[in-house]
């Protein structure tokens, strides 16, 4: 089927476009026909085929190579391997058709972009299982993460089209590995769009009620900049520098996750924007002293906060980042945080690899860079053998930690680390057999044990011993992926006898039970010792991790003691009114003999939502039960991100609460006074009828902190409970304890 002449008239305008953007990269007559004909193969091969929008799909390969140009800096060889990138996977052509077009370098990098096909084991995820494809031509050309990167960004841009089970399958890949992946590639204003547009399609109510505040005081909002700015501008042009300043809102999800994490409402947001200063750099000096003869000035005019001063000039971030930081005292009591770079420092911020790549090679000097480095412990990770394809996943994940720290060596090499590594991390970073043999380590010449989190700029001595070994329970305390690969290697190699011996132990406890070890028992053992398969469990058992003295109470439990007994889920049957709901509900609780497809429920440990809260049900691949999580539940990104197919197509949803309500637990803090036990037992028994389980409160020089155990209907009331309590006299703060 052909495309109509309106498809053509679309796909001739984008087209346009895309070469008008190309003017500036194709510098011979060569570059233009190479584009061109990828161009009319992508046309060809794509012909009559349709988005699920129902929009020409030629139209979004010339969308991907528009990004490809524009918002990341490629050159020629990627715009024509973005025209192709789904050619192969989709049409007739092969590998070997495009090379022979094309050429070699081209049809590698259409490879890398190519979705892995084919069978898997039946254990591993088919989404780590493309993942680490796309990961492994990191080892061959970064180029093809950044088309792939900008293939994303696109198919986020248009993802309204897509069935709900779907975009929650995509907005987890993306906040789990794109946005991460794109900040540290350096593409932070793609990554802050991949943010926003995953929480605009995950939680459209709460996008859009932050973006309307954010318009609503816009205006506000600028006076202040100005007023801010006016008297730095006047110093810089004193100075003779040649700049450009302006005042950047934080984006909607920056500020969505500060009200999550924090349990505040948008008015408490007070840091809502950040001043850049981006100036063209004199000859002379340095940039990194010009940067701090602006920072001078500024903290002439306001005071700054000496413990948020951020210095990535002299030692930039692994992405390549360079700015120097700084939050000063505005006008009216206000913190305001200004950001001082060059005109190249702001290029590599927002254009991230190409434009870092771009002036590394513009330098006489080749010395390996942090970004280099980074480059290099990936290519090692991916060179090493995993277990499956999602443990290498998850360990490609911690690699990708935007907080750093800066730690040093005896001799006082300067090693980088993710925020919250401990000594342990460090030494498996130094080299593995320090990390295998670790004991203890001196940090500020002070003797600590491993499990001690590291500061920037704290000094780290490993002791070892040859008689220790890794543990098992090290792999609770360590961030980076290669320090958790070390430790798994390590136990991999014991696993096998840990397993005979597992197995041993458990059918010995088992026949003093007149027990047999079948499928139905070895689930439900996999369940109650948090294990994922029949094989963690004979490890751990085998290794002594899990020990078998409540097995006759395991076994013998009933299964359903850690279903819901509070409330009842159901699906919703989107063939449904939503009238009918309420006659779905009454016939589920009801019945006294549900069907056999009635499916089983099991609240998340890790997120543990009550009646009310925004659920999204996964559906375990080895138990077969429904686990319930919140929608924002950073564990079910993960779970969705390398199990998409398990997430239900169905929508779950809360039917009404019969008998007890679940238990909720609430922090409070303020000033203390006289009678306020009194005023927090009667907003809550009397004007909300909700009992209590427990009040823990003490009080220490006129300030009160403690928590509040509670029997809540749902979270609708929970929440109208913390906004009253909050109005309570020398109340400070109320939050919802998320365990």
């Amino acid at each position: 089927m052909n495309y109509t002449a309106e498809d053509e008239k679309l796909i001739e305008s984008d087209w346009g476009e895309l070469l008008e953007s190309c003017k500036k990269i194709c510098k011979k007559p060569e570059d233009w026909t190479l584009i061109k004909r990828a161009f009319f193969l992508a046309k060809e091969a794509h012909q009559g085929v349709r988005r699920r929008s129902g929009e020409p799909y030629l139209l979004h390969p010339i969308a991907v190579a528009r990004i490809v140009v524009d918002e990341i800096g490629l050159g020629v060889k990627s715009v024509v391997a973005a025209l192709l990138h789904d050619v192969v996977e989709d049409t007739d052509y092969t590998v070997e058709d495009i090379e022979h077009i094309f050429g070699h370098k081209i049809a590698t990098m259409v490879d890398g972009l190519t979705k892995m096909s084919g069978v898997f084991n039946a254990d591993t995820s088919l989404q780590a299982e493309y993942f680490r494809k796309v990961l492994l031509t990191l080892s061959d050309d970064v180029r093809v993460i950044l088309i792939k990167i900008a293939d994303r960004l696109h198919n986020m841009r248009t993802l309204g089209s897509m069935p709900q089970n779907k975009q929650i399958k995509i907005t987890s890949e993306t906040i789990y590995l794109f946005a991460p992946l794109a900040y540290r590639l350096g593409l932070y204003a793609i990554k802050t769009e991949l943010e926003d547009l995953c929480m605009k399609y995950r939680f459209p109510k709460e996008y859009e009620e932050i973006t309307r505040q954010i318009n609503e005081t816009s205006a506000a909002r600028e006076e202040y900049i100005r007023r801010f700015c006016a008297p730095i501008a006047d110093a810089l042009d004193r100075n003779g520098f040649k700049y450009e300043i302006s005042g950047r809102v934080k984006s909607v999800y920056s500020i969505w996750t500060k009200m999550m994490r924090k349990q505040i409402p948008f008015s408490e947001i007070y840091d809502l924007f950040a001043i850049r200063i981006v100036f063209q750099p004199l000859e002379f000096p340095s940039e990194k002293t010009q940067c701090w003869q602006i920072y001078s000035s500024i903290t002439d005019i306001y005071t700054p906060k000496p413990d948020r001063l951020r210095d990535w000039i002299s030692i930039p971030k692994a992405n390549g980042y360079e700015a120097l930081h700084s939050t000063v005292m505005g006008p009216d009591g206000i913190w305001v945080e200004v950001q001082i770079r060059t005109q190249r420092m702001e290029e590599i911020a927002e254009r991230g690899f190409a434009a870092h790549w771009k002036y590394k090679h513009a330098t006489i000097s080749h010395d390996e860079d942090e970004f280099d480095k980074w480059l290099k412990k990936i290519r090692a990770a991916l060179d090493s053998p995993t277990e499956n394809a999602v443990d290498f996943l998850d360990n490609f994940k911690l690699s990708l930690y935007t907080s750093e720290v800066a730690v040093f060596t005896p001799k006082g090499e300067a090693r980088r680390l993710p925020c919250g590594a401990t000594a342990l991390d460090f030494a498996y970073d130094v080299h593995t057999k320090i990390g295998n043999t670790a004991i203890g380590a001196k940090i500020n010449h002070k003797i600590q044990p491993l499990t001690t989190q590291l500061n920037t700029g704290d000094q780290v001595e490993i002791i070892t011993s040859d008689s220790s070994k890794p543990k098992a329970e090290w792999l609770e305390f360590v961030l980076t992926s290669k320090a958790k690969q070390a430790i798994k290697s390590y136990l991999k190699r014991e696993q096998e006898h840990n397993i005979q011996r597992g197995m041993k132990l458990l059918d010995e406890k088992l026949a003093e039970l007149n027990l047999t070890p079948n499928g139905r028992v070895i689930r439900k053992l996999i369940s109650a010792y948090d294990c994922s398969t029949k094989e963690e469990l004979y490890t751990k058992i085998g290794a002594g991790i899990v020990t078998l003295d409540n097995l006759e109470k395991v076994v013998k439990s009933n299964a359903k003691s850690k279903l819901l007994k509070f409330w009842t889920l159901f699906i919703k049957d989107n063939d449904e009114e939503t009238d009918d709901d309420a006659d779905l509900q009454d016939t589920k609780e009801e019945s006294a003999q549900p069907p056999a497809e009635t499916p089983t429920f099991v609240i998340a440990d890790c997120c543990k939502p009550i009646p009310g809260d925004s659920v999204v049900g996964f559906k375990d691949p080895i138990t077969h039960q429904i686990i319930v999580h919140k929608a924002s539940c950073d564990e079910l990104n993960r779970l969705a991100s390398q199990h998409g197919e398990c997430i239900m197509k169905e929508e779950i949803q809360w039917s009404q609460c019969k008998k007890l309500s679940p238990l909720s637990t609430i922090e409070i803090l303020g000033i203390d006074r006289m009678g306020l036990l009194l005023d927090l037992a009667n907003v809550v028994t009397n004007d909300f009828s909700i009992n209590m389980r427990e009040v823990n409160i003490q009080s220490h020089d006129g300030i009160f902190e403690g928590t509040m155990s509670l029997y809540v209907r749902d979270a609708e009331s929970l929440n109208a409970l913390v906004e009253r309590l909050r109005r309570i006299k020398g109340m400070e703060t109320v939050k919802r304890v998320i365990n």
